[in-house]
This record gives C-alpha cells, structure tokens and sequence, in this order.
C-alpha cells in the first residue's frame, strides 16, 4: 500500500511538473530551421507595450469632375481633349459641406470603435473634436498595428456600377452581411468574400444579373480559305463580330472604396441574393493563405459595419513608448518569485512532508492560471497583475489554513476536514467573485483586466484545489 501511495503521489507530482515546464518554459517545435515557441503570448495592454496615437481628420480634398456637353461624366480626359470637345471641369469638396456636422462625426467615431472590436482590438480610448470632427485613437502596439491602422479610416463604401457610364446599381444600403468562405480545391484552398444582400438588394441583383448577361460567342465559323485574300476577309470580318459582341456586352464593375474587386457580365441569374469574390487564387502556402483571410475579412468588416458618412485622412500616426521597461519588469519579476519561495519553504519548514505536498501543488495551480491567463481574453495590464497576485495570495492563505487544520486535527478524517476548510474559503470568496464579474463587463481596461483575471482565478482556485490538492493531501494521509 505504502508502494503504491507513492507512485500516486508521483503521478500527480510528474503532471504538475510538466505542466509547470509549458507554462513557465514554453512548448518549442522545429519549424522549418528555427524553434517556435507554441504557446500564445499574453495579451498585453498599453501599460506594458506602449501605445500608437492615431488622429484622423476629416479630408478636405476637392476631386475633378469633367462633363460633356450633355452633362455626363467623363472618367478621364487630356487638357487638350477638354478644350477640343468643350468638356467642362468643375471643383468638388470629397465632403460636401452640409454634411460636416456633429451627428456625422459622433457616427463616424461609432463605426470606427466597431471596426476596432472587429479587428480584436479591446484596449483602445477614443475620441473626437465635435467642431472639426477630428477623432483621436490609442491603441497598443503589436504585430498587427499597422494593419488596424490601415483599416479604420477605410470609408468601406460598397458600389455595383455600370462599366459603361458609371451610373451606381447598387451600394451599401442593399448589404446585409458579408463574411468569408473557403473551399478546397485541387490547386489549394481558396478564399471567397461573400456578399449577402436584404430584401432590396436581393431584387436589384436579380434584375441586374438578367440586364448584364455575358454574350455567347458564335460557334459556328466560317471556313478558312486557300487565298490571302480570302483570309484577310474573314480576318475582318471576325474583328468585325468581336468588336460588336464587346459593344452589345454589359458589364458590371464591383468597386469598395473606388477600388476596382472585379468587373464582369453573369451566366445566369442570382436569385439567391448573394456574390462571391475569389481572394486571389488557390494555394497551400500557409502565408499566402493567411493573406487572402485576412484580405476577405477585413473586407467584410468594413461592409458590415457600415460605411463611414465622411472620408477621414490620417493626419498623425505616431508611437509612445510604454514607461515600464523590461528591466523593471524583471526586477518585479524577481521579487515575487523570491517572495513565493521564502513563502512555500514556511509551509515545508513548519508542516513537513504535508507542506512539500501543498507547495508542488501551489506551484501546479500558479502554471495553470497563468496559462489560462494567456489563453482567454484577459489584457494584463498593471490592475491585471494586481489581481493575478491577489489571487495566489488568496489560494496561499487556503493552503495555510488547510494545513493548519489538518495538523491541529489528527483525529479527524483528513478528507472531512479538507472539504470542511474548503467550504468556508469558497464561503468567504463570494463577495470576491461579484466584485469580479461586475468588472469584467466594464469596458476600461485596467478595471477589465483586474476583474478578468481574478475571475479566471476564482475558477482555478475552486476547480484546481478540490481535484489536486485534496487529491494529493488525501493520499498522503491514507493507512
């Protein structure tokens, strides 16, 4: 019996232990010529990354419209164009005057916090000067910064137009949705945005997709001749066709943002009331596909969120480094490591084989919580690492009291005393574990972060005690 308590105590010793080495040490794979590191980083806040300050001003660019005689738009002409046919150009505001109004600019600071949370970025302030509509962002500096910041002043304006005169089928109104899908082919997987439209647009597109058909091209053709004369004919002839079959052809060009995603003719009719755009073509390769994924779901953002009412420009784009540097954070570091040891060999010293016990299961409980930490959504800012240390405060004082109880009651079965100390401390989390769930639903990070890491923690320390450290003590205390 006493062989085999052992070897369970070695067990659960050995689990600790490796799950210790990934939290602490991280998991390395080889990949490719270097060794990466498999477990997520932890979601840093400003606090500790610095920040990027971003202002976005209203633009206040003027575009050039050229006409004909009869009022249509021309897409583009030379000066001496202009003067031979007697076009007209004329000066116009991007944003008309009318619409540079308070209403505007708050609805523009809404979407944008939209695309932000869209684009998983969850620490950020911001806000806006409501005489010039300026709006000023902070967000944390990361991999994937400039990316957001590419993004969020995108105005997302959606337009289906007639290739030929530029006249606008279809816009944002007509939009329900849009999200990204993907299909395995023999060249790879591809990537496709997929344009969901309402009611309305479900119409439009059905009568455009029946307007703007491809036309077929004629299969039966003449016979070649001997002659040079004969081909040079049918030569011309054919050039004749093609030229008619491009004239009597209409075609639609998908624009987001003035850029050009496609332009083509349809098949058939889509009664289905949705489009799908191929993401570049087909691949394997993991970086490329990323690309196309992150191409189509930025996309989507922008279309489901809306378009912004006013064109913005970047005005400022500039970093602020964090005042906490690593330095200091290893020193901090160093100091609650030193102060957990001192703590745990207390507990060895003063309860012996049970404190041993107790400490390997302190540390299994710590490298668990921290990797819980890394993999929810917790930013860990400086109220963060505030309530990650009250927690292991608060578990070391379980595991005292534990302790105390199991040495000051010999007669009593172990078991009956663990979940005795148990009941009382959960007991005495309560109003803890309120505290907690309240701030987690506040949006200021550093009350966020303090709420979410002590409530992951609360769940540990519940979880974790009743299925190690009773499991372990138990064992030891068995005849």
């Amino acid at each position: 019996m006493k062989i085999e308590k052992i070897l369970k105590i070695i067990t659960i010793a050995l689990i600790i232990v490796l799950i210790s080495l990934i939290s602490f040490m991280g998991l390395y794979v080889q990949v490719q010529n270097r060794m990466e590191n498999k477990i997520k980083d932890y979601k840093l806040s400003m606090d500790f990354k610095g920040s990027r300050v971003i202002s976005l001003k209203v633009t206040d660019e003027v575009e050039t419209i050229i006409k004909d005689k009869d009022g249509n738009v021309i897409e583009e002409a030379t000066d001496e164009e202009i003067e031979k046919n007697g076009y007209t150009k004329e000066e116009k505001a991007i944003n008309a005057e009318e619409n540079l109004n308070v209403e505007n600019y708050n609805k523009t600071k809404k979407i944008i916090e939209k695309r932000l949370k869209k684009l998983n970025v969850q620490d950020y302030n911001i806000r806006f000067n409501e005489e010039n509509g300026t709006i000023y962002i902070e967000i944390p500096e990361d991999k994937e910064t400039d990316h957001t910041v590419s993004n969020i002043s995108e105005t997302g304006k959606f337009e289906l137009i007639d290739a030929t005169d530029k006249s606008v089928l279809m816009d944002n109104s007509m939009i329900k949705s849009a999200n990204v899908l993907q299909n395995s082919t023999e060249s790879g997987i591809a990537i496709y945005l997929n344009i969901e439209f309402n009611k309305e647009g479900t119409e439009k597109l059905k009568e455009i997709s029946n307007n703007y058909v491809k036309v077929e091209e004629d299969t039966n053709k003449e016979e070649e001749t001997n002659t040079t004369e004969e081909n040079a004919t049918t030569t011309d002839e054919t050039t004749t066709e093609d030229s008619e079959k491009d004239n009597n052809e209409k075609q639609v060009t998908l624009q987001i943002d003035g850029n050009e995603m496609i332009t083509t003719s349809f098949d058939e009719e889509i009664s289905n009331g949705t489009i799908q755009l191929s993401m570049g073509a087909a691949t394997n390769n993991k970086d490329t596909l990323n690309d196309n994924i992150q191409s189509a779901s930025t996309i989507a953002i922008l279309l489901n969120e809306g378009n912004l009412p006013l064109e913005y420009e970047i005005d400022e784009n500039k970093y602020i480094q964090s005042d906490i540097t690593q330095d200091l954070i290893t020193k901090v570091m160093i100091c609650v490591v030193g102060i957990t040891l001192i703590a745990l060999i207390i507990l060895i010293v003063r309860y012996k084989l049970l404190g041993l016990l107790s400490s390997i299961s302190y540390i299994g409980l710590v490298a668990l919580y921290l990797l819980i930490i890394r993999y929810t959504n917790v930013n860990v800012s400086i109220n963060g690492i505030f309530g990650i240390l009250v927690i292991l405060i608060l578990n070391y004082i379980f595991n005292l009291n534990l302790l105390k109880n199991i040495k000051n009651n010999t007669d009593e079965k172990v078991s009956n005393i663990i979940n005795n100390t148990y009941k009382g401390f959960l007991i005495k989390l309560i109003p803890i574990c309120i505290i907690s769930i309240v701030f987690t639903f506040i949006r200021l990070i550093p009350i966020n972060s303090l709420g979410m890491s002590m409530f992951w923690g609360i769940i540990v320390i519940i979880i974790y005690n009743i299925t190690i450290t009773k499991k372990i003590l138990e064992i030891k205390a068995e005849k």
